[in-house]
């Protein structure tokens, strides 16, 4: 039982982190350490285990994962082209495609290398293998720990509900991905208003982009009063231009209104988690919570979202990607 002692120390750490606040990465990247560590044990109580346990094991840690690799590429190549085909050719949506290709490269790469038993080559795949596999435990325990925030429900009252914007259909119509966060937003306002509770005020959240005739906040506001909302339940923030401004702004409001405000921010859910990060950067006193978004559009929007997380800590990612190249480079001159 020793074996599992680190996950479980992993696994406390990590319960600890969330309960003090579910808003950070280390959250993730603690989680995900934890099942590391788990399947370590596993593997180590293998020769303890029935012989039927043992094969269930290998298949999980090593058939399950390896399959799974291949199918995740052939999925996302396959959603690259509904993305082209529904979305456009814009760079942001070849990014499912790009990583679907990247997954079958680097298996081919893996396969056809050791057959030209070049201890140079072989020492520049190993190296690129370890900063791919690096990045990819990121985007596994981001991707893990961002669905886990999802599930976060709303419990009691909130004074406001921040809805964050986006850009506008034909500079002032709200479009479909913007009405979901909007008719989430309205949905946790019925909700307490049901409770026999004060209304919230709906804050919506977004400035007045150069191809925009009325700013975001406006166009949402309007949309809400179209549903019925009174506009008096309604306050615009329209400065923003950034989700980072969207937060600050939008605090500015609360906390004038009310210095011990709680709010709830609603985004789509696949920007829930980033959101939840800048929220804690901002100090904004709220949880985030995501709106439906269509499914087709979520694994170039997850991946989006990643390469701006994986971005915002750079200083460590970057210094740990060049120094798994640093030693590849070393341990390569060294078998030459």
């Amino acid at each position: 039982m020793v074996a599992f002692a680190p996950a479980a120390v992993l696994f406390v750490v990590f319960c600890i982190s969330a309960y003090k606040d579910r808003r950070r990465f280390r959250n993730a990247v603690l989680l995900g350490l934890t099942f590391l560590a788990l399947s370590c044990a596993l593997l180590f109580q293998l020769t303890a285990l029935p012989h039927w346990a043992a094969v269930a094991v290998l298949v999980l840690v090593f058939t399950l994962p390896t399959l799974g690799v291949l199918v995740v590429g052939g999925f996302l190549v396959s959603n690259g082209l509904t993305m082209i085909r529904k979305e456009g050719r814009r760079p942001a949506n070849l990014l499912s495609m790009l990583a679907g290709l990247g997954i079958f490269a680097m298996t081919a790469l893996l396969i056809v290398v050791p057959w030209f038993d070049s201890t140079l080559l072989g020492g520049l795949v190993a190296t690129l293998t370890a900063v791919v596999a690096y990045v990819s435990f990121l985007f596994v325990c981001f991707l893990g720990y961002a669905w886990l925030y999802g599930r976060i429900k709303v419990r009691g009252d909130v004074d406001h509900v921040v809805m964050l914007g986006s850009g506008l259909i034909g500079g002032d119509r709200v479009p479909p991905l913007l009405a979901s966060r909007l008719r989430k937003g309205q949905a946790i306002y019925v909700a307490q208003l049901a409770r026999g509770s004060r209304p919230p005020v709906l804050l919506t959240s977004g400035g007045k982009g150069s191809d925009e005739r009325v700013s975001e906040a406006r166009a949402m506001a309007d949309w809400l009063i179209e549903q019925g909302v009174p506009a008096e339940h309604i306050t615009l923030e329209d400065r923003s231009r950034t989700t980072e401004e969207n937060m600050l702004f939008s605090k500015e409001i609360m906390t004038a209104a009310r210095p011990d405000y709680r709010c709830v921010i609603v985004t789509n859910n696949f920007h829930a988690f980033r959101a939840a990060m800048m929220a804690r950067k901002t100090g904004v006193n709220g949880q985030v919570v995501g709106s439906p978004t269509a499914r087709y559009f979520l694994p170039s929007a997850f991946l989006r979202e990643f390469v701006a997380v994986f971005w915002e800590h750079r200083a460590v990612n970057l210094g740990i990607c060049g120094a798994l190249v640093v030693l590849g480079t070393a341990g390569t001159l060294a078998g030459l």
